[in-house]
């Protein structure tokens, strides 16, 4: 007889019936966005972030952009693929404080992150969907800048405002 114990295994409960929720993020604070986001991403909803580059971030546009300058400081002298990797497409910042505020390293966070997209403007396929936004995130705050102007700084045109000339 086998006398070694034997651990308890947590069972893993499908979630069934998600529901996917679009959220605008025009004139809605960064931080405060994101926390309501991965919130809700941890109970299991299926969350489209819309208008990614009109989201606000808080404080002068000197001191964001210089904090943007020195996180873009960070590297590494040693293996560039274990360096910081650092976003300058306004969808990829908003997705990435999104995942500062979920516990990434775990199963749970990484499923969590998997149930999160993010728009820069509003996709024809979600033109006729019910946009959501949080009313407590909503800015307050002056000064301010939004994610896109930020960007732009940083390289990134934005693609729906690029007129098309002709050669």
């Amino acid at each position: 007889m086998n006398t070694t114990p034997t651990r308890a295994r947590k069972s893993r409960t499908r979630l069934t019936g998600t529901r996917k929720t679009v959220v605008d993020a025009s004139g809605v604070i960064v931080g405060r966005l994101a926390s309501y986001v991965a919130k809700r991403l941890l109970t299991g909803e299926e969350i489209v972030v819309v208008n990614a580059e009109k989201a606000v971030i808080s404080g002068s546009k000197g001191h964001v952009v210089d904090a943007f300058k020195t996180r873009l400081g960070r590297r590494t002298l040693g293996s560039q693929t274990k360096a910081p990797k650092h976003p300058r497409r306004p969808e990829m910042y908003v997705r990435r404080v999104v995942r500062g505020m979920l516990p990434w390293k775990k199963p749970r966070g990484k499923m969590a992150y998997r149930r999160l997209e993010v728009y820069v403007g509003v996709p024809q396929d979600l033109k006729d969907a019910s946009l959501q936004t949080f009313p407590d995130a909503v800015k307050d705050l002056y000064p301010s800048m939004t994610v896109g102007a930020l960007m732009c700084i940083f390289g990134w045109t934005n693609p729906l405002e690029v007129s098309h000339r002709a050669p």
